[in-house]
């Protein structure tokens, strides 16, 4: 996949990248396994804002993901890749033998024609197959990893994403994550071959503003260009830096204050992720 730019015949091309979509073999969904999206804006069910700067932004169908790959034993093959405008990576449409069509992740280099499969059992460890981590080798890059068995992939989804196998030890399996993080994941739990597709993803330049409200995104407001009771940065006369650490809207403290309280899984952690 490249990256491509644009002759700077306005200010905001001048420094604006996209992708060549050359991995794209169609332009048309497969309708089936289309839902509707509704666009919330960042509002909950009362109608009270939860999440800052949504809002807007163009039409979108969901695209629904086989993230379980549960289609045990049927040998399925790649009839398209496409883009999918709900996630960073790219989908590959799969045919399977008994007619039944899926969308999963594409993975890097996935071709049209290309035979897949998933099993409960060991499989060709080829990119798009699915098995238990169990059946796949040390040193291997997964992704879509499930972290409680037949739940369905929750770990490194996104393009460009990747995880590797270090060890095996008793039940658990060592992987290490993304994030450099290293956590023991049960064997019995499925994940994919390869890595995510859209590697080039992360160095896209967007260019302009505007681009951004097309993805439903609102500007970003300074908490400091805010009045006090918008934002505990707010007021004060000129540029005032507010007198405290930095915190959320709501108070939280945002640089350095550890948030996760998740005691549960505290003990699949082998080492956490690098500062």
């Amino acid at each position: 996949m490249g990256i491509k730019s644009y002759n700077p015949t306005t200010s905001s091309l001048r420094h604006r990248t996209g992708l060549t979509y050359e991995e794209l073999t169609t332009n048309k969904p497969y309708k089936p396994l289309l839902e509707p999206k509704k666009r919330t804006g960042g509002r909950n069910s009362q109608g009270r804002i939860s999440m800052r700067h949504r809002g807007g932004g163009h039409k979108r169908a969901y695209r629904i993901i086989d993230f379980k790959r549960d289609k045990i034993g049927v040998p399925g093959e790649v009839e398209s890749i496409e883009y999918d405008p709900n996630r960073s990576s790219f989908i590959s449409l799969i045919k399977y033998k008994d007619g039944e069509r899926r969308y999963i992740l594409a993975t890097q280099d996935m071709k049209v024609g290309q035979d897949i499969i998933s099993t409960d059992s060991q499989a060709d460890i080829l990119p798009g197959n699915a098995m238990p981590i169990r059946f796949v080798p040390l040193g291997t890059v997964i992704h879509n990893i499930e972290l409680r068995k037949g739940k369905g992939g929750q770990v490194a989804k996104a393009a460009g994403a990747g995880a590797q196998i270090l060890a095996k030890e008793g039940d658990y399996a060592q992987i290490r994550m993304p994030s450099s993080e290293i956590r023991r994941v049960h064997l019995d739990c499925r994940a994919t071959i390869g890595e995510v597709s859209n590697p080039d993803h992360k160095n896209i330049s967007i260019g302009k503003a505007g681009r951004k409200r097309w993805m439903g995104r609102r500007p970003h407001v300074r908490g400091t260009a805010m009045n006090p009771i918008d934002h505990p940065h707010g007021g004060g006369e000129g540029k005032a830096k507010g007198g405290r650490n930095p915190v959320s809207p709501t108070g939280q403290p945002t640089k350095g204050y550890r948030t996760r309280r998740n005691k549960r899984t505290q003990q699949f952690i082998v080492r956490r992720r690098s500062k």
